[in-house]
């Protein structure tokens, strides 16, 4: 689309040129219409009343049956948790060992052992067995229903585009919202904590059954037609058994994607698993038995990853079976020969002192450097969070900046903004003169009080140049939903703090991947980091900014960093390092230097990859936007959380909507800029 000219200008350029246009419009108004830069509240529906009423009276009716089939899963439940807790623990760590070494040898299960050896002398073995036959139970009910959807959408193409959708609506709200409805169908329990976590859980093995059924190649098909087999054996016996390692995939986010919400579903839960310990550890700033907890969610993440995702490899090594058969038997015999000495694993409290060590030693720390950590956090608050927020002729003042900012300073910055963007004008850049134009008028007003007409037409041209009319329709119509809610300054809200965020892991990871890919050795130092970050719980990430930093926007700000920069890099190296050798040879042979190559064919061959990161990115930022709403952040995380708190449904489902559709709308543009990239290549 960007491709397309109108007159002189290309798409993308009358697109920043209307988006100017219209801005510069509201300044003019803003004094004489008010309306016109800020909604009018009369004009606001009673979208979330009509939701809540809408919805409870729905619910009433599906009550009866969720609370059935809640007592249907209760005994599933018990019955993992019983098993859990009455097999004794070096049993269980043995199996754990024989299968990592099965899988993986020595290094799987050195890992196994040591993890669950920490497990163990944690104290928290009980609490983690709790957690893991949440796990055992929601994973396979993810699994039957996302390998449903999968096989629903491949058999039937005309429902494909209808579970697309569905399943970037079930990605991208974010799990507070639905715990709402969730409370009021099935009730307070941990069987609410499971439902949740299987519906959080079943979008990524959708999307990997149908991904891998319709990657198996039409030769197999076709072999599986002419050998005369139903449709039911060439899908069951062919083409499932074909489309397994990607199969496997999904098993393996799903497994992930389950244990990232124990958490969360402990808020809803409420039994004596880690996720509450977690939870209770950290309300009462006992920030080392809180790090402790987390550490047990952490091994357990870790051990399923690589397990799972060693199952998904599609050449992979079985070790010696006879070796793990002779590591369960010296568990067992350990468990017979000791069993009266095992006692209870709840008084394994070992490390204890490691974590009062830690609580006390950061407390130093702490205190003994107040003054650097403050001057660093509200650096970054006064000097960039701040303004970015509220703009800068009301953030920089005598108490921030140590000077007040005029009229007469706004007018300058227009005009010395309005000068470089006419030079690059002139030099043929028309698009990046108007978007520093618009970039400066959005600095000096601030994200959150832009006008509601700017961001609406803006981001409506901004779709059409990624995706079309159709998207720029879209996109309009739904930030038009958000408007008439009553939710649009939360919106904004949420939109600064989770753009702020994904702007510094643009920056922050594609920094790491362009090292990453340039120096081996550097990327052997970042993969580990990325690995480990990737495999933590979103909830854990609060736990550390909180020790230092206290609850307020700023640690909420680093939390989502660090939940979100790990696609990033991860992306941007991948980009780098994938291009075509054929074109690495061309570029050598025309005499172009390492850098050259990597600014003129490297970059440009990456970006569609990179687009693809930075969509991730945007995703993730969302999706950790709602929990960090916990330690302080304002905005829609925080309607959705407190909307929880009361039961309020209507604005539970209506923040979390609004939610969806600022990462729905970020998402479908950038894959779409990512399209055209793809198309501009040739790929």
């Amino acid at each position: 689309m960007s491709r397309l000219r109108i007159g002189n200008l290309s798409a993308g350029s009358l697109a920043a040129l209307i988006a100017v246009s219209v801005g510069a419009l509201c300044l003019l108004l803003e004094g004489l219409m008010p309306g016109v830069t800020t909604f009018p509240k009369d004009w606001v529906l009673p979208a979330t009343e009509g939701v809540g009423t809408g919805v409870k009276g729905t619910l009433t009716y599906l009550k009866p049956a969720a609370r059935m089939f809640s007592a249907l899963m209760a005994y599933p439940m018990a019955a993992t948790n019983y098993v859990l807790a009455v097999v004794p623990w070096p049993l269980l760590i043995a199996a754990t060992v024989a299968l990592g070494w099965r899988l993986g040898g020595i290094k799987m299960a050195s890992m196994a052992a040591i993890g669950l050896g920490l497990v163990v002398a944690s104290g928290y073995w009980v609490q983690g067995m709790n957690t893991l036959a949440l796990v055992a139970v929601s994973v396979p009910l993810a699994l039957l229903v996302g390998a449903g959807i999968g096989i629903l959408a491949n058999e039937f193409p005309r429902f494909r585009e209808p579970v697309q959708a569905l399943l970037d609506v079930m990605q991208t709200v974010p799990t507070f919202a639905y715990l709402t409805p969730l409370l009021v169908l099935f009730g307070f329990g941990p069987v609410v904590g499971l439902i949740a976590s299987a519906i959080y859980a079943a979008p990524p093995m959708a999307r990997n059954v149908l991904l891998g059924l319709q990657r198996v190649e039409s030769e197999v098909k076709e072999a599986a037609v002419m050998a005369g087999g139903t449709r039911m054996q060439q899908l069951f016996q062919v083409e499932i058994p074909a489309a397994k390692v990607q199969i496997m995939v999904g098993v393996n986010q799903c497994l992930m994607a389950a244990l990232s919400m124990v958490i969360i579903a402990a808020v809803i839960g409420g039994f004596n698993d880690i996720g509450w310990e977690v939870l209770l550890t950290m309300r009462k700033a006992q920030f080392g038995p809180a790090m402790l907890a987390g550490s047990v969610i952490v091994v357990f993440a870790i051990l399923i990853d690589r397990m799972s995702g060693t199952l998904a490899q599609e050449r992979r090594q079985l070790w010696d079976g006879r070796v793990s058969l002779g590591i369960l038997a010296l568990g067992v015999i350990a468990t017979l020969l000791f069993w009266s000495r095992i006692g209870d694993p709840d008084s394994y409290q070992l490390l204890d002192p490691v974590a009062d060590g830690l609580d006390s030693w950061l407390t130093d720390v702490t205190r003994s450097n107040a003054e650097a950590l403050t001057s660093f956090k509200n650096g970054i608050m006064f000097y960039v969070l701040l303004p970015l927020r509220i703009g800068l002729d009301q953030a920089i003042l005598p108490f921030t900046w140590g000077f007040q900012w005029t009229a007469a300073m706004s007018l300058w910055f227009y005009a010395g903004a309005a000068v470089v963007g006419g030079l690059l004008a002139l030099r043929g850049q028309v698009t990046l003169g108007l978007v520093l134009l618009i970039a400066a008028g959005i600095l000096e007003t601030g994200v959150s009080q832009l006008p509601w007409p700017f961001v609406i037409i803006g981001v409506g041209a901004l779709s059409w140049v990624a995706g079309g009319p159709r998207l720029a329709l879209l996109s309009v119509i739904l930030l038009a939903t958000i408007l008439l809610s009553g939710l649009w300054e939360r919106a904004l809200l949420s939109l600064y703090l989770s753009g702020a965020a994904v702007f510094a892991c643009a920056v922050l990871g594609g920094g790491l991947g362009l090292l990453s890919a340039v120096s081996p050795m550097a990327w052997r130092l970042v993969r580990p980091i990325c690995d480990m970050l990737q495999t933590i719980p979103l909830f854990v990430f609060l736990i550390p900014v909180l020790m230092v930093f206290q609850i307020g926007e700023f640690s909420a700000f680093l939390a989502i960093i660090a939940y979100a920069v790990v696609p990033m890099i991860r992306y941007t190296r991948q980009g780098l390092i994938a291009t075509p050798e054929e074109m690495i040879e061309a570029a050598t042979a025309s005499g172009a230097t390492r850098w050259q190559m990597m600014r003129d064919v490297r970059a440009p061959y990456a970006a569609p990859t990179i687009l693809l990161g930075l969509n991730q990115t945007i995703l993730y930022a969302f999706a950790m936007l709602v929990i960090a709403a916990l330690i302080g952040t304002t905005g829609l995380g925080q309607s959705i959380y407190l909307a929880l708190g009361q039961a309020d449904v209507g604005l539970g489902i209506s923040a979390g909507a609004a939610m969806a559709i600022l990462a729905l709308i970020a998402d479908r543009i950038v894959q779409g800029f990512a399209e055209e990239r793809k198309r501009a290549l040739g790929l």
